[in-house]
């Protein structure tokens, strides 16, 4: 679908306005933030929530946009991205500007740490309530959602063969045709684990690990081996499952009738980044036009109040949704994580 795109010059360049509000005071505060961004040139981008190559597309939209402004991409699982922050933040390395993670807990740990810049980005006003005021000192903010739910290849299962609850998900029957991620590497299959041990107890990964799953590292994994036919049935993200069913792999999503479990990435600006200007420009992007209707292509529930819905599309209120919340998620991953180990021994 196009998108209408509101042009004003600034230094000489076009430069769109992202679908942020149209008042004067908001133009004149992305034109010169733009100015100054161009002066930097760069912004580096931890991210975690999106495949290599989405997150290279979003890249190279936001370059167009603001010719003069390359982002460098480095792609990591979220422990993974986290471990590498860490290491730069001990040899005091500014490497990372703007940090996108799957596990909000990290960011929790970040802003104790006074490792944050605080940034509210002036589009908050474009998006759904429901997704603002992670912080309330704006440390970070929330920029992409999605559900984790089932994900089935079409050719090992039928619909009516499925199971109807994350209970049903360790049933005997499924013996040897279930892949899961690892929550020592994947924010995602962190926060599932932790939803899954608060609804049903440790036992529940016990009874799963006799089953044999299939265990990748990144939930991305999932989907990958699902649509090898490698295994059957999966605890992966529905946007993800969605998007190569639209490639053609045999693969479809379900969604539990005891809910499938609400994934929120987070995004922070990094206090002694190199490029504070570029970084800013950058959070106001990710809740621009351009970046919702990327989420819709590729099926993430879009943050935006204006979004227009694809036929078909469910919308966050037609879901049942579960979610721990974001103490449960930070006392939750490391213990939980340790315990995955000795249960699976991986």
């Amino acid at each position: 679908m196009p998108i209408d795109r509101r042009l004003f010059m600034a230094g000489g360049a076009a430069v769109s306005l992202m679908g942020l509000r149209p008042a004067s005071a908001q133009s004149d505060y992305i034109a010169e933030l733009y100015a100054k961004a161009k002066q930097e040139g760069e912004v580096t981008w931890y991210i975690v929530y999106w495949p290599s190559t989405r997150a290279e597309t979003h890249a190279a939209l936001f370059t167009k946009a603001f010719p003069g402004v390359r982002v460098n991409v480095v792609r990591a699982t979220a422990q993974i991205a986290y471990q590498r922050l860490s290491q730069d933040i001990q040899a005091s390395a500014a490497n990372c500007d703007v940090f996108a993670s799957t596990d909000m807990g990290q960011y929790i740990s970040l802003k104790q740490r006074g490792l944050l810049m605080p940034y509210k980005i002036k589009a908050s006003d474009q998006i759904d309530s429901r997704f603002l005021n992670a912080d309330p000192d704006d440390a970070y903010q929330v920029v992409n959602a999605t559900t984790v739910g089932f994900g089935y290849n079409t050719n090992k299962a039928k619909p009516d063969e499925l199971p109807k609850t994350w209970k049903d998900f360790i049933a005997p029957k499924w013996k040897d045709k279930l892949v899961v991620g690892h929550p020592g590497f994947s924010g995602f299959v962190g926060t599932w684990v932790v939803q899954m041990n608060k609804l049903y107890g440790w036992d529940y990964f016990e009874q799963l690990a006799d089953l044999k799953p299939h265990v990748g590292r990144s939930i991305i994994d999932t989907v990958t081996i699902l649509n090898s036919g490698e295994r059957a049935l999966g605890a992966s993200p529905t946007a993800l499952v969605l998007a190569n069913a639209k490639q053609g792999n045999p693969v479809a999503p379900a969604y539990p009738d005891d809910g499938s479990v609400l994934m929120i990435s987070g995004s922070a600006i990094l206090n002694n980044t190199k490029h504070p200007n570029a970084a800013k420009l950058f959070m106001e992007f990710l809740y621009s036009q351009e970046t919702t209707q990327e989420d819709l292509e590729e099926f993430a529930l879009p943050l935006r109040k204006d979004a227009v819905l694809p036929p078909g599309f469910k919308k966050l209120e037609e879901l049942k949704t579960i979610r721990p919340t974001i103490d449960e998620i930070v006392k939750g991953i490391p213990e939980l994580t340790e315990k995955w180990r000795d249960t699976f021994g991986i």
